[in-house]
């Protein structure tokens, strides 16, 4: 009789099942929870598309668990040129990181123009760019773009934050 370890070694993958099927039954939870007013104009509503993503979500993870235990298994990327010997990249890796924490820091204060700004500028210059003002104007016009974007085509306000009144 073989151990659960010893019949699981190599499967890995049944891990991303997990966390695909636990982001489904969450997705799932939330959508039960959503409370809207009926209306007669819209058969469909909003939690249509809550169901159906929780619904894939989970099915896909009940096939991919299936498939890995049946002797399935992620075939190795052939195209990809990274030498898996070498460590991460930290020099680049943190501070990317530190931009999007900065993000979510600070966007309810100062608002999505600034922050955005922050996140855009921080994640180029964490990549190795090193034209600042050219890069600041780009993030600024970015975030501009991505704020009135959301408010003017789809109906949802980012926060403001320091801009508010001047927005």
């Amino acid at each position: 009789m073989t151990s659960l370890t010893s019949r699981l070694k190599g499967r890995s993958e049944l891990g991303v099942a997990l966390l695909l099927g636990a982001a489904g039954g969450v997705v799932l939870w939330d959508a039960v929870g959503l409370v809207t007013p009926y209306s007669k104009s819209d058969p469909v509503g909003p939690k249509t598309v809550p169901y159906i993503v929780a619904g894939l979500l989970i099915v896909c993870a009940v096939m991919l668990a299936i498939n890995v235990l049946r002797g399935g298994h992620g075939e190795t990327e052939g195209g990809e040129d990274v030498d898996l010997s070498h460590p991460a990249d930290w020099k680049t890796v943190l501070p990317l990181a530190g931009a999007f924490i900065a993000n979510v820091l600070i966007i309810d204060w100062a608002g999505w123009v600034i922050s955005g700004t922050v996140l855009f500028w921080g994640s180029v210059w964490a990549l190795g760019s090193r034209h600042y003002v050219r890069d600041g104007l780009i993030s600024v016009a970015l975030s501009l773009l991505t704020f009135y974007g959301f408010y003017l085509g789809l109906g949802i306000s980012l926060p403001a934050g320091l801009l508010e009144g001047i927005l």
